[in-house]
């Protein structure tokens, strides 16, 4: 009796240091945010790679499970040993992984950078006729009202200089040769840094889609070792949907996305809308965040339409606007579904709670991450109102004024 007392008295000293190193820990990461900052920073850079090829696992991971599992179904007509199978089923997932990948990165080196590139080499020659062409739009526009057209044209006028000197300060190489030299040496450092990462992620990448399903096996023994049946089975279930989650939304946004770029820019090759493969990436890549992404797209690839033609710039943000009526109403439903589950008021809170911490990758992770949340936050409060005998019908406390604490019924 008394040893189990004094065992009884060990566990609650070990819970509460261990409750009190916690409490420490937590008061420490405040009060040393930045130093936390700058270390996980430096830990990114250290798992750079590993990073790089577990996102590319996770992405190309529906295209190695097809393929390793129709190899599998039609060789295993021809070939009985169960290991030769498998060996051959995983070779020809891993090369049609890489060779999806390789396709996907020649696209867009060799069709989409040119044209990206030349783009921008045109904006930049043409901004003092570009800036000449508007001045005289803004002329017309008010002539009727000479007192707003002084104004605009100044106010204009100054942004067009600022504009000219900041291309000029990059372009001339005379008087700013240092900065020029120390820019050049971080940005060529960086894209080898960059590469040699890349590549490695690659080679990480190929491991994990070949010893996923023997990492999750081990991750799941590990739950099963640590806690009780029920609670490990719940674990399970609930990572599970974690991942459905994440999976579902991101790679259905990328489709999404990839869809809207591609009409963005067979609609605007009809059109003859200027600059149209690089409004194209723009529009399809901010598409994939949420919410803000076609505002975000929007503005910048109007700037650029109104230094060409200001006469097509309404065509065009009508244009968009119709795009994004398409998406949000029928392609975007249709790809996604209620792969969230979460009202607009959350997908809106997610984005900007998510983004003000880790920027616009918050804003792209943001909807699945909070959806996550919101799901396991509403299975655990119905699962105590369930102790308690209560409804867990969010409707029945609407207009409640309180819980008849003998009978449990509901007064309004």
């Amino acid at each position: 009796m008394k040893e189990h007392k004094f065992r009884e008295y060990i566990c609650w000293g070990v819970t509460a240091l261990l409750v009190i190193i916690t409490c420490i820990g937590a008061a420490l990461m405040f009060i040393r945010w930045q130093a936390v900052c700058g270390i996980l920073r430096y830990l990114g850079q250290i798992l750079a790679p590993i990073t790089y090829g577990a996102v590319l696992a996770y992405l190309l991971a529906p295209v190695y499970n097809r393929v390793f599992k129709w190899v599998d179904r039609h060789v295993g007509v021809h070939i009985k040993p169960l290991k030769m199978r498998k060996a051959i089923a995983k070779t020809m997932a891993t090369l049609s992984s890489l060779l999806v990948l390789t396709l996907v990165i020649t696209g867009l080196i060799w069709l989409i950078l040119p044209r990206v590139l030349e783009s921008i080499k045109g904006i930049v020659n043409s901004i003092p006729s570009s800036a000449a062409r508007i001045a005289l739009w803004i002329e017309t526009l008010f002539a009727d009202y000479p007192d707003i057209e002084a104004t605009v044209l100044k106010v204009y006028n100054q942004g067009v200089e600022q504009l000219v000197s900041w291309v000029q300060s990059t372009t001339d190489l005379i008087p700013n040769i240092e900065k020029v030299i120390t820019s050049v040496y971080t940005s060529v450092m960086g894209a080898v840094s960059l590469i040699k990462n890349v590549l490695i992620g690659i080679i990480v990448m190929l491991y994990l889609l070949n010893i996923k399903d023997v990492l999750a096996a081990q991750a799941k023994k590990i739950i099963y070792s640590l806690f009780s049946l029920p609670v490990a089975n719940e674990a399970v279930r609930k990572w599970r949907y974690i991942h459905s989650v994440f999976g579902g939304f991101i790679i259905g946004k990328l489709v999404d996305s990839l869809i809207i770029g591609i009409l963005t820019f067979i609609w605007l090759s009809i059109i003859e809308m200027p600059y149209t493969v690089l409004i194209s990436v723009i529009v399809g890549v901010t598409n994939i965040i949420p919410f803000f992404g076609p505002f975000i797209g929007a503005v910048p690839s109007a700037l650029l339409v109104l230094l060409a033609d200001p006469k097509k710039c309404l065509w065009f943000l009508l244009s968009i606007l119709v795009i994004q009526q398409l998406d949000g109403n029928i392609i975007g439903p249709k790809i996604l579904g209620d792969s969230t589950g979460i009202s607009s008021f959350w997908v809106l809170f997610s984005i900007l709670f998510f983004g003000g911490l880790m920027g616009p990758l918050g804003m792209i992770i943001g909807v699945p991450a909070f959806a996550v949340i919101y799901r396991l936050t509403s299975e655990w409060v119905n699962k105590q109102l369930k102790k308690k005998e209560l409804s867990t019908v969010t409707n029945d406390y609407g207009a409640l004024d309180h819980i008849d604490e003998e009978k449990k019924t509901y007064v309004r």
